[in-house]
């Protein structure tokens, strides 16, 4: 099969592990149940092995649309060969598909069109044969009314000699090299908008020339960023002399009255149609490494940020800071539902700070508040000041939350549908609070691109964005689990098998009939059918179900094989779980089948060891320097405690308590060369670090990683 012997050439992985994933694909199973219960089918293949077998066998489906397209249209237009035809299947390549295609295209009329309309052809061919000697007497046969002179005419002629050898593949291989090792990518200010303040980011390129094969991808896209809003201008450039002489050696085997003119068409193809097409050509595959480039660092930094420390299920006071409008406060109970809301004053114009303190300790005693969270936005540092000073009768842990998004969902429709009746201000409170229990749970319901965890998300391509970011989500809800009774539809849809329709019918289902108490009464769904339930179960958590297994990620098709485990130890299968000693004693390989390995066995242990253990770590309460609350605050050589909110190929930000984030630029993360920033750092990972430089004006913070 074409598309197996494909997908191999590309990850090198065992023919059987590829045959069986792709089967197991094309029967609709997805990335996480592959790669956590079919172990034994893949030859235990991880999530990023069958994650790459689903992108070539995407881009090979995708190539096999473009051919059977590209032949229908040259059957459509009967020129169709069965050389052409071999060519076009064979090949595995979508620029050369293009290439092949390309003569065919139906585009604008072209010069050389023009030329073919006046009978020029048979003349061209005559001068690439290299063989008639007298060209200009052979041209005056081809005058006419439209072409007086003989020179005329060979213009003609030269035209369509240029779009031969611009369709010539060997030679778009030629020039596509020379671009690939030496294109320079070079740029020019627009004088015009030189003292425009939004240029002024942008002024480290208003003079600038880089190898296009070097380009880091954050330059190369706030390069791109700044041509698009018109700041500067750029250009793609190589050697044209070297690669003229290229094309002209394929060209020319003889000296004489025709290689003048083939000289001047192939000039005329290189500076008119090659150098053009295949240097925009360079420019975006350069676009799209750097594309792939900014999607990886958002993709990793998605993921810390969504498997980030969650305190759990703690009654909540959440507080949006603001300085005029006042503070936003909203009290939740352990399952995030809404008990209370109310404004308070406690900064400026009104300073209501004494009767903010009352209040905050009246909610607190009322809603046996354990937990206060304060967003990171405007007045977030004042506002932990005045909490600090609250006299809590109980043990009140305070934590200060990333803002980061919770502005998207208090306007989206999520937010609308949960909280008819109140105002945005109310659920951005609710959101900071939720995000403390369950930074997962709630950030699933904000597009991922407004979180801020990435570089340049708006200027890459938004499709391969939208599903790379989609697949992080999808990864990090099932390896976390999900309650299927406290659950959003939004957390719901990226369950394994699941998505929005039946999330929906879950939501539905679950409010007319009450909680599930078994996994089995997942079935009962409406449309929620055997291949939704085999891809779904093991990843829903039931908690207090009469089966325990039920809150475990252990999948409902094992359940005899552990009550065949049980039996043999003489014991319950409840009695099993969490019992080490018995666990022990199992002979793992008694239980091997053709369907079920030591891989899987292996994991079922581990599972009943500790089952439905959180894989991520509990929050920690962090506390900023408290005499720091402005960029003015700051000197050369203080040593402050801060948060990565933030990770780039150049570096990471850093918050430390202010409203500018501080850089960790690579050269600054350590005394050795960083190959990897997350290497050294990783996101909401708590730091200490030194400020090396202030500038003011510019609102730049550069810092120094200590270790």
């Amino acid at each position: 099969m074409a598309l197996i012997s494909y997908i191999i050439s590309q990850t090198q992985l065992p023919e059987h592990s590829v045959k069986n994933t792709v089967s197991l694909l094309n029967d609709a199973a997805t990335i996480p149940f592959i790669s956590r219960y079919r172990k034994e089918q893949t030859g235990n293949l991880d999530e990023v092995q069958v994650g790459d077998i689903v992108k070539y066998k995407d881009q090979y489906e995708t190539l096999e649309k473009r051919k059977l397209a590209i032949i229908k249209a040259l059957e459509d237009q009967a020129v169709l060969t069965p050389e052409l035809r071999q060519k076009i299947e064979t090949t595995l390549e979508l620029t050369t598909l293009e290439d092949l295609y390309l003569p065919y295209k139906k585009t604008r009329k072209t010069k050389a069109d023009t030329a073919r309309q006046h009978g020029l052809e048979p003349l061209a061919k005559s001068i690439m044969s290299q063989n008639a000697h007298d060209i200009n007497a052979i041209a005056l046969k081809y005058t006419n009314k439209d072409l007086s002179s003989s020179e005329d005419v060979l213009e003609g002629a030269r035209h369509i000699i240029a779009e031969w050898i611009n369709e010539r593949i060997d030679i778009r291989n030629s020039i596509r090299l020379q671009l690939e090792r030496f294109a320079i990518i070079s740029t020019k200010a627009v004088k015009s908008k030189i003292d425009d303040e939004n240029a002024q980011k942008f002024r480290d390129y208003f003079d600038w020339e880089e190898s296009l094969n070097r380009i880091p991808s954050h330059r190369l896209l706030a390069i791109l960023r700044a041509e698009k809003e018109g700041f500067i201008k750029l250009k793609i450039t190589i050697d044209d002399d070297k690669a003229l002489s290229k094309i002209e050696a394929r060209l020319i085997r003889s000296q004489n009255a025709c290689t003048t003119h083939i000289l001047i068409a192939a000039q005329d193809a290189y500076k008119r149609l090659l150098l053009p097409s295949l240097s925009n050509e360079a420019l975006q595959l350069a676009k799209d490494k750097a594309d792939a480039s900014a999607i990886h660092v958002f993709a990793k930094n998605l993921k810390q940020l969504l498997l980030g420390s969650p305190l759990g299920e703690k009654r909540i006071l959440a507080i949006d800071p603001g300085f005029r409008s006042g503070c936003k406060v909203v009290c939740l109970d352990r399952q995030g539902r809404l008990l209370h809301n109310e404004t308070i004053y406690p900064h400026p114009p009104k300073n209501e700070s004494i009767a903010a303190i009352k209040k905050l300790s009246t909610l607190s005693e009322t809603y046996n508040i354990e937990a206060i969270a304060i967003g990171n936005g405007t007045a977030s540092r004042d506002t932990e000041a005045i909490v600090k000073k609250v006299p809590f009768k109980n043990d009140v842990q305070i934590f200060v939350v990333s803002e980061a998004g919770a502005s998207i969902y208090s306007a989206s429709k999520i937010a609308r549908d949960e909280f008819p009746d109140y105002d945005v201000t109310v659920r951005g409170s609710v959101s900071i609070g939720r995000r403390l229990q369950d930074p997962l749970a709630e950030l699933v319901k904000i597009d991922a691109k407004s979180i801020g965890v990435g570089q340049y998300q708006h200027d890459v391509d938004q499709t391969k964005l939208k599903k790379e970011l989609d697949a992080v989500v999808e990864s990090c809800v099932n390896a976390v689990g999900v309650n299927i009774n406290t659950a959003s539809a939004s957390l719901l849809s990226y369950v394994s098998g699941i998505g929005p329709k039946l999330a929906e019918n879950i939501i539905l289902y679950r409010n007319e009939h009450g909680a599930f108490t078994s996994r089995n009464g997942i079935k009962k769904v409406p449309r929620l059918g055997g291949k939704a339930f085999e891809q779904s179960a093991a990843f829903l958590r039931i908690k207090d179900a009469k089966n325990p297994l039920d809150n475990s990620a252990v999948h409902p098709e094992r359940y005899d094989l552990i009550k065949h485990m049980a039996k043999d130890l003489g014991m319950r299968p409840e009695a099993l779980i969490g019992n080490q000693d018995m666990l022990q004693k199992i002979d793992l390989k008694k239980y091997c089948t053709d369907n079920v390995g030591l891989p899987t066995l292996e994991d079922i242990l581990k599972e009943l060891e500790k089952p439905g253990l959180d894989i991520r770590k509990p929050a920690k309460v962090f506390a900023f320097e408290q005499n720091i609350k402005t960029i003015h605050d700051l000197h050369e050589g203080q040593q402050l405690p801060g948060i990565v909110n933030n990770i780039t190929n150049f570096g990471c930000f850093v918050d430390i308590g202010i409203k500018e984030s501080g850089l960790i630029h690579v050269s600054n993360l350590s005394d050795s060369f960083v190959k990897d920033v997350n290497e050294h750092v990783s996101l909401q990972q708590h730091i200490m670090v030194q400020v090396l430089e202030v500038d003011v004006p510019r609102k730049r913070i550069q810092l120094k990683l200590q270790k």
